[in-house]
C-alpha cells in the first residue's frame, strides 16, 4: 500500500501540465544511458523527453516536459530537487529549467503573443508575461505598461485565465485575442471596460497549458530573456534595475 501511495505521488507530481511526451528511439539505447524500466512503470508508462550524464557522479539528467528529475545509474533511484555545484555556487537544476523555458516560449512564435513594444523600438529586453485580464496584479502591471516600454522593456503576453478554460475569464482572453486591435482590447479588458464578445481561432488553450506545464501558478508571472521566472507584479523601475 505505502509503495502504491508514494508511486501515485510521484505520478502526480511530475505529470501536473505535462505536455504530450515523445521519445527519441536514438536515446533508449545510448551507450552508457541508464536502464529506464523501473522509472518508467512509476510514471505509468511515461517516457522521458531525454536522458543526459551530468557534472555529479553517477546521477543522469531526466527531462519530462519542463520537470526535470534525477536517475541513478543503476536506474534504482530517482531524485526530485535542486542539484548545486558547490565549487561554483551554480544551481544545475534551474540552470537547466531556464533553458527549456526559453525554449518553449519561443516554439510558440511571436505571432501567438499579444506584443506592446519598447518606445521607438529600443529594445534593451524582453519579457513574456503570463497574464489573466481580471487579476488585480495583472492590471496593475498593464497600467504602468508605458513605464515598461519607456525604459525599453519589451512586454509578451501569453494568456492564463487562472480559473480555467471553462471561465469568464478565458472568454474574455478570446475576445481580446480575436479584437481588431488586440492591445487597445487588452488595455480596456484591464481597465474592467467591457469589451465586444468575439470567437475565432486563438492560442489562449495553448497558452494555459504551457503555463501549467512551465510551473505557473499565480499571475502575473514573468519569464526575464534569459529564462528566468519572476513570480508576481514588479514595477517597471525595480524590473529595469533587476536587468542592470
Amino acid at each position: 500500500m505505502l509503495r502504491k501511495m508514494l508511486i501515485a505521488k510521484l505520478v502526480t507530481a511530475l505529470l501536473i501540465g505535462m505536455a504530450s511526451i515523445q521519445w527519441a528511439a536514438a536515446q533508449s539505447s545510448a551507450e552508457g544511458i541508464p536502464d529506464i524500466s523501473k522509472l518508467q512503470n512509476a510514471l505509468g508508462g511515461a517516457k522521458p523527453d531525454s536522458i543526459s550524464e551530468i557534472a555529479a557522479p553517477g546521477l543522469y539528467e531526466v527531462v519530462l516536459g519542463s520537470q526535470i528529475l534525477y536517475l541513478t545509474k543503476d536506474g534504482r533511484f530517482v531524485i526530485q530537487g535542486e542539484v548545486i555545484d558547490l565549487d561554483s555556487a551554480d544551481n544545475l537544476t534551474e540552470g537547466r529549467r531556464t533553458k527549456l523555458r526559453l525554449s518553449a516560449i519561443d516554439a510558440v512564435g511571436e505571432d501567438n503573443m499579444i506584443i506592446f513594444d519598447a518606445k521607438d523600438g529600443k529594445v534593451k529586453h524582453t519579457i513574456t508575461v503570463f497574464t489573466d485580464v481580471d487579476c488585480g496584479y495583472c492590471r496593475k502591471l498593464h497600467s504602468e505598461i508605458a513605464s515598461y516600454n519607456d525604459l525599453g522593456i519589451r512586454v509578451r503576453y501569453l494568456m492564463f485565465p487562472r480559473a480555467g478554460l471553462k471561465s469568464q475569464s478565458y472568454d474574455t482572453a478570446v475576445s481580446v485575442w480575436c479584437a481588431d486591435d488586440q492591445q487597445t482590447a487588452m488595455t480596456q479588458a484591464k481597465l474592467g471596460q467591457k469589451i465586444a464578445e468575439k470567437s475565432c481561432a486563438n492560442p489562449v488553450e495553448n497558452h494555459y497549458n504551457l503555463g501549467q506545464q512551465l510551473g505557473v501558478r499565480g499571475t502575473p508571472s514573468i519569464i526575464l530573456d534569459n529564462g528566468e521566472m519572476v513570480p508576481g507584479y514588479v514595477p517597471a523601475a525595480r524590473l529595469a534595475q533587476m536587468f542592470n
